[in-house]
């Protein structure tokens, strides 16, 4: 049995006729009658009484039509299902990010969510380190990384350009100083991260090669915790600039300059390379440009050269 039979055996039963039937699907009544032969003889049952002109149906009939006709309403409910998908009527869209990353994906969710209202929207917290292996896993679609993904089944878009920023209490006696070098900040107790990233190997680095001490008295888990922490006087912190705006316009913290600390970091929409993303996946992805093209930097897309 396929679909096709399925339609010509219910418009013969609902036109009782094999001709009006033949007419309704624009087949010849030839071609009709033998769909129908072949029908009975796949299911050893003969569907229609053949001493009765106008199509009555036999009890087997009567059983197959209830069946054809759920069958046939299946079929129209998933092309109906796929319109309302291919249209983002409908859908979902799963996102991974880690605390910071997800900060630069909220406005493009709020834009995101005003253009396709109806479709539901997923943001998982994850370790920058899992992001990869959950989008190659099919846990989600994309994924936002501070770094360059080394697995080349995964492709990335540079899509915001950040930088480490040093932040103080506004009480700090370097507050007003604007600007300070490395080595002003050997005796500074640094409120650290306890997640190792690439960012903190570099901050390591920086003050290796300035013969500086690096203090890190205190190492909290969120950035949250840290900037809190920080605004009550208890020491210094190396944040990325995205997560202190509003506390930089607000006042609660002040950035100093560090000219021989200049790290960039480069937040990226990363997906699997091979795949065929959802249409929704696609429509985000083309809000995200639309609105780097809007906005201008610190936006951006552009495919990651590893530049």
């Amino acid at each position: 049995m396929d679909l096709v039979q399925m339609e010509t055996f219910l418009a013969v039963a609902e036109e009782r006729s094999f001709s009006r039937a033949a007419a309704r699907l624009h087949r010849t009544q030839p071609a009709v009658s033998q769909a129908i032969a072949k029908l009975e003889g796949e299911l050893g049952e003969v569907l229609f009484e053949r001493s009765s002109r106008d199509g009555t149906l036999t009890d087997a009939g009567e059983v197959l039509r209830e069946y054809a006709s759920k069958l046939l309403n299946l079929r129209n409910e998933a092309t109906v299902a796929l319109t309302e998908l291919r249209e983002l009527h409908s859908g979902r869209l799963n996102l991974a990010a880690n605390e910071y990353t997800c900060l630069y994906l909220l406005p493009l969710l709020d834009e995101f969510r005003r253009q396709n209202p109806r479709i539901k929207l997923a943001v998982q917290r994850t370790l920058a380190s899992r992001i990869s292996d959950e989008v190659l896993m099919h846990s989600v679609e994309l994924g936002v990384l501070s770094f360059r993904p080394d697995d080349t089944q995964v492709k990335s878009m540079v899509v915001y350009r950040d930088e480490l920023a040093f932040v103080v209490n506004p009480r700090h006696p370097l507050a007003g100083a604007g600007k300070v070098s490395i080595r002003q900040l050997g005796g500074q107790n640094f409120i650290a991260h306890n997640i190792p990233s690439p960012q903190r190997q570099k901050v390591i680095q920086a003050f290796k090669r300035h013969k500086t001490p690096l203090q890190m008295g205190v190492e909290l888990p969120s950035l949250e915790a840290i900037k809190r922490f920080v605004e009550m006087g208890n020491g210094v912190a190396l944040v990325p600039g995205l997560t202190v705006r509003t506390e930089l316009e607000s006042g609660a913290l002040v950035r100093v300059q560090i000219p021989e600390l200049q790290i960039e970091r480069k937040l990226r929409l990363v997906y699997r390379k091979q795949a065929s993303l959802s249409h929704a996946a696609l429509a985000f992805l083309k809000v995200v440009e639309a609105y780097a093209a809007a906005h201008g930097d610190p936006y951006c897309f552009q495919a990651d050269r590893g530049i």
